[in-house]
């Protein structure tokens, strides 16, 4: 068997605004501009040690969600191929609110589209997770509904991140929980003239960043670092904790990474990634 090699991007959430949460399915309604970036997992799919599908992913404990996937592509597809074995190398910061889970599972899918030569079904990524359509585009989009409805949008204005991983996880519903306590969704209508500002390009909002704060008070000092270190902007991360700084060249990211890493040894400079990074590669 061939083995194939894809990058699984995290992704930076530009502007995310918070609405309501829905009657059906108890999920809130939401408007972000999402980015993937340079800072990336590696996947690798090969052929499996046993008799069945693996997952391996050092380091990370409990269900995969790229298991999910493989096995969802599987399943919609009746793809028969022998088994096989993704290994997942994380360089995405685990529950740190830049979607890793959701990076690796639409990896996942992709490898399996080229393994088998089958595209991947539609609304499969939908089934996963609400991040996991983005995750799949693999490009600059406007994310609704609860994150499932996608509007791929062109390449913005050149610039990069320095990115700051938090000492411990967050979990995203908790932050949600908190931001519900807090009163922070807005209404349908406010969310609405929100998406028209998002559709002009960058906000650099965070509706959830009070809740982040709330539960994980080191953000505030992430928040004030990375704005020392000169970013233009500085904002959570989708549910948080991590933290990035907004710099308008990768030069000027790399700078602010170094000024930065004697306090945030995991400090990274990424930049917006472009047309092709996710796609899979053969290897002999």
């Amino acid at each position: 068997m061939t083995v194939l090699r894809a990058r699984a991007p995290g992704k930076v959430n530009l502007a995310l605004y918070l609405g309501p949460t829905r009657k059906e399915d108890g999920k809130h309604e939401l408007v972000s501009l999402v980015e993937p970036v340079t800072l990336a997992d590696w996947i690798e799919l090969g052929p499996a040690r046993g008799h069945t599908d693996e997952v391996a992913c050092e380091g990370v404990v409990g269900p995969n969600l790229a298991a999910e996937a493989l096995e969802r592509f599987r399943a919609a597809t009746d793809w028969d191929g022998a088994p096989v074995r993704l290994t997942i190398f994380k360089q995405v910061p685990v529950a740190a609110g830049m979607g890793g889970g959701s990076a690796d599972a639409a990896a996942a899918l992709r490898l399996a589209a080229k393994a088998s030569g089958l595209p991947v079904p539609d609304g499969i990524a939908r089934a996963l997770g609400a991040d996991v359509p983005a995750a799949l585009h693999a490009g600059p989009a406007i994310m609704a509904g609860a994150g499932e409805r996608l509007t791929p949008i062109e390449p913005i204005a050149p610039h990069a991140f320095v990115v700051l991983p938090a000492d411990a996880p967050l979990a995203t519903a908790a932050v949600y929980a908190e931001a519900d306590r807090l009163g922070l969704p807005r209404t349908l209508a406010d969310l609405a003239e929100r998406r028209k500002e998002v559709e002009s390009g960058p906000t650099f909002h965070n509706d959830l960043e009070p809740a982040t704060r709330s539960l994980h008070p080191s953000t505030d000092d992430a928040l004030a670092d990375a704005r020392a270190a000169g970013a233009s902007h500085a904002l959570v991360c989708g549910s948080g904790p991590t933290v990035v700084g907004v710099f308008a060249t990768l030069d000027d990211a790399r700078l602010g990474a170094e000024r930065l890493r004697e306090r945030y040894p995991k400090a990274a400079a990424a930049a917006p990634a472009p047309p092709g990074f996710a796609t899979p590669r053969s290897f002999a």
